[in-house]
């Protein structure tokens, strides 16, 4: 099954602005996290492509460096939009599948995406992970790969199960701890930083958030 990641990148200045961050460090954190999901994602042996979708300068650095394939965002019009354009590519390219993952789930190993693709496949399937609140989608699996059209930032999770439902018997729920952590707030950064997944990345996000006089974002371990 000839599968690819998409992940949709918003320009790090304009992201995250639930943080809290100054933007130098918000942008530090952003391409922290990024260069971690993508360094993760290449050494899957179940994933041929990962596309990119950005004009994130930053961004299309961290995916050169990981052969990653860079889809120029130029309007930024958000991630279904940006979806939209990666799904065209697979399609022209003959993919079977593909994921939509976000940029702000660092603790993701590749494990979790064995785990997701080793579900019992079938020729028209979807798989959504939620995240941690249960108010949005952090994986979509889909095959083929335009199953169903995104809709992010619209409490996307319950929207994603029942478009898939009306297209397909074949639609799963599953829980991938490590997936759904992602950081969106001050709490979702802490909550991160309290779990005991990735030490050496926590501990590169301490350094980040304690320089600048950010320390109280990582004061729990």
């Amino acid at each position: 099954m000839k599968t690819a990641v998409i992940i949709p990148v918003k320009t790090f200045s304009s992201a995250k602005s639930r943080l809290d961050l100054p933007t130098d460090k918000k942008e530090e954190l952003c391409e922290s996290m990024l260069d971690e999901i993508v360094r993760t994602i290449s050494n899957s042996s179940k994933i041929e492509k990962i596309l990119i979708v950005t004009k994130e300068k930053k961004a299309i650095r961290i995916g050169k460096k990981y052969n990653a394939e860079i889809i120029i965002d130029k309007n930024e019009e958000g991630v279904n939009s940006a979806v939209a354009l990666a799904d065209m590519h697979l399609l022209e390219n003959d993919f079977h599948a593909s994921i939509v993952l976000p940029q702000d789930i660092p603790y993701i190993k590749t494990q979790d995406i064995d785990f997701m693709l080793n579900h019992k496949m079938h020729p028209n399937f979807v798989i959504v992970v939620p995240s941690r609140r249960f108010d949005g989608t952090n994986a979509l699996v889909r095959m083929p790969v335009d199953l169903i059209k995104t809709h992010y930032d619209e409490d996307s999770y319950k929207i994603h199960m029942n478009a898939a439902k009306e297209k397909t018997f074949n639609v799963a729920m599953v829980f991938v701890k490590r997936i759904m952590l992602d950081v969106d707030s001050h709490e979702d950064l802490k909550f991160l930083l309290e779990q005991s997944e990735k030490p050496d990345f926590a501990k590169k996000v301490r350094k980040i958030l304690e320089s600048g006089g950010c320390s109280d974002h990582s004061s729990q371990t």
